[in-house]
């Protein structure tokens, strides 16, 4: 299965790193760079109306670091930190980063990154493709079973840490998945993120407020930079 070339862009408030990282990624056919910040409101601004594969992000910078931008951002992309101090290391994969670089970072690092990041890409297709044949049924792992749970029976999920809750029709699982897996695992014409913690099935939805949606009396946030998607995707789906 081949891959589309994956858009990346640098956040880094030296001119230096900037252009360290934008010779590897020319030099790399698979990447191709869309955008240069050099702070992380400058990214979230542009991450507002842009979508990207891969964020290559500074943690010390002026105004807002990039653990504080992870933080603030719904629903990241993939992303490796770049910086000088590795104290910082353990924190920042708390946050799901995909790698840490440690500045002066050298040519064979940096492939090695990018081919764990596309690696990662590779499978999330076969995983997508496999979805695509077989809709109905998805396999989860709750304590130490694996059990399927029928998609047209699922509600609404929301993330619990390591654990993601599905609420069913019937009843409520707590899944040892992470919400971006489970995500992949339904089908996106009938499912999608309304917040960062929350997947929700769009035929499911009774109300639709200003802030949130309302699924068998409950109550689901909507998160602002899912908004507009899910506006139009739930006037698509009633219209059909």
């Amino acid at each position: 299965m081949s891959q589309r070339v994956k858009k990346c862009i640098i956040i880094d408030d030296e001119p230096a790193a900037h252009y360290v990282l934008a010779k590897y990624i020319e030099q790399s056919p698979s990447l191709e760079l869309v955008f240069q910040g050099y702070n992380g409101l400058e990214a979230m601004d542009y991450l507002k109306d842009n979508k990207v594969d891969l964020m290559f992000l500074d943690i010390d910078m002026p105004e807002i670091s990039g653990i504080e931008m992870l933080q603030k951002l719904d629903n990241p992309p993939r992303t490796i930190l770049t910086t000088a101090y590795s104290e910082f290391a353990l924190e920042s994969y708390e946050y799901g980063v995909l790698d840490y670089l440690l500045k002066p970072i050298y040519h064979p690092r940096f492939v090695k990154a990018i081919d764990r990041f596309l690696e990662l890409e590779a499978t999330h297709l076969q995983t997508e493709a496999i979805v695509e044949e077989v809709t109905d049924t998805i396999y989860v792992k709750v304590d130490s079973d694996t059990i399927p749970i029928e998609v047209n029976s699922i509600l609404y999920a929301q993330s619990y840490g390591n654990y993601v809750k599905i609420f069913t029709v019937k009843k409520n699982y707590l899944a040892t998945i992470t919400t971006n897996d489970l995500e992949k695992m339904l089908p996106s014409s009938h499912f999608m993120r309304a917040h960062k913690s929350y997947i929700v099935a769009l035929d499911k939805v009774d109300e639709v407020m200003k802030d949130h949606v309302v699924i068998k009396r409950n109550p689901i946030p909507i998160g602002i930079t899912y908004r507009r998607e899910l506006a139009e995707k739930l006037k698509h789906l009633i219209k059909n």
